[in-house]
């Protein structure tokens, strides 16, 4: 496992690869137990991960229960990150969810106690309810930074208007800084592409990736139909081969991993830690295992690396369309003669006569 720093407004050092926790639990749908959550953890951190994800919601805190249990005495070695928006019961009143600055001081208490912790190395508003301001989160953050609770702040499924706005704002006014966002991302879900990242890069914040596996739809153990076998509840959270694009990249997939002699699902990891190399972003896939099985099933993905064709046909296939005004004719073609290009035409006038 190699490690990268948490981006440019971080020292921190975090593994390549993530562990999420979301599965940790079976609270609120079928996950991992205890025991099988152990194996996970530490066949994980046995890898070289120190980097953990959880939440409040996840299995209506029992991951973080379960964490808070694994964790004991190794605390120091490990980056843990946990959200807050959802609440970690359902059952709770309307002031126990959504962004407000109360939902998410009694939020950092109850995560705090699950943890068995005094401090949350990174601290991520779970996705927006689009009612609270921003100053009001991100001054929140900042009085857990300045009373110890927390170390870094991030945002999970922000719009990327709003997490550059929030990034000057916290600059501006001295608060604790936004380091960090939290997106899916992977060969089906490139969306990111067109605004996240390229703001994570120009603004100097890591992304953290959920979902590199597109809900088990790129281990290519289901193509063209639904999960055989698995409950209602496992089928609300996969997806399925819906398109032609899903099927060429799926191929592309099974074409690479033969080449390489490697799965589908080692091959995505591959691709994201490709797409990282060729990054100035930080880019940390998460990846959130129900069994044993399936982490050892990717960790050989960052045993290898693609070639620079191999990267190039997986980022082809799965490319989507950058819309306007990236890929405005228009747009183009100002910039052509502007920066210089085929279209540019740029003729000095003759110099008069001496």
């Amino acid at each position: 496992m190699r490690y990268r720093i948490f981006g440019r407004r971080t020292g921190l050092r975090v593994s390549e690869l993530a562990l999420g926790g979301s599965n940790f639990g079976e609270r609120l749908r079928p996950g991992a137990a205890l025991e099988e959550s152990k194996s996970i953890f530490e066949a994980y951190v046995a890898a070289g991960g120190n980097f953990i994800d959880t939440g409040d919601y996840y299995q209506l805190g029992e991951s973080e229960e379960i964490l808070g249990t694994l964790i004991a005495g190794r605390r120091d070695d490990l980056v843990i990150g946990t959200k807050y928006t959802y609440g970690s019961n359902i059952l709770s009143g309307p002031t126990a969810i959504g962004n407000s600055r109360k939902s998410m001081m009694r939020a950092v208490e109850g995560s705090l106690k699950r943890l068995n912790t005094d401090r949350i190395d990174i601290y991520w508003c779970h996705l927006s309810d689009n009612v609270t301001p921003m100053d009001e989160i991100l001054r929140g953050m900042d009085d857990l930074v300045r009373a110890g609770k927390v170390l870094y702040v991030g945002l999970s499924n922000f719009p990327a208007w709003r997490t550059a706005r929030g990034a000057l704002m916290a600059d501006l006014q001295g608060w604790a800084p936004l380091t960090a966002i939290q997106v899916e991302y992977n060969l089906i879900e490139r969306s990111p592409d067109r605004e996240l990242l390229h703001m994570c890069e120009a603004l100097g914040l890591a992304a953290a990736l959920w979902g590199p596996l597109a809900g088990g739809l790129l281990s290519g153990k289901h193509r063209a139909g639904a999960v055989q076998g698995a409950s209602m509840a496992l089928r609300a959270i996969s997806r399925s081969e819906a398109t032609a694009r899903d099927t060429a990249i799926i191929d592309a997939l099974f074409a690479v991993g033969e080449e390489t002699g490697r799965t589908p699902a080692e091959v995505c990891i591959a691709w994201l830690r490709s797409r990282a190399a060729r990054s100035t972003t930080a880019l940390i896939p998460i990846l959130g295992p129900r069994t044993r099985a399936q982490l050892d099933s990717v960790l050989g993905g960052l045993a290898f690396d693609l070639t620079a064709d191999q990267a190039d046909r997986l980022d082809a296939v799965s490319a989507l369309s950058l819309g306007v005004p990236r890929e405005s004719g228009e747009h183009q073609r100002t910039r052509d003669m502007v920066f210089g290009g085929d279209a540019a035409r740029f003729e000095l006038p003759a110099s008069p006569a001496a």
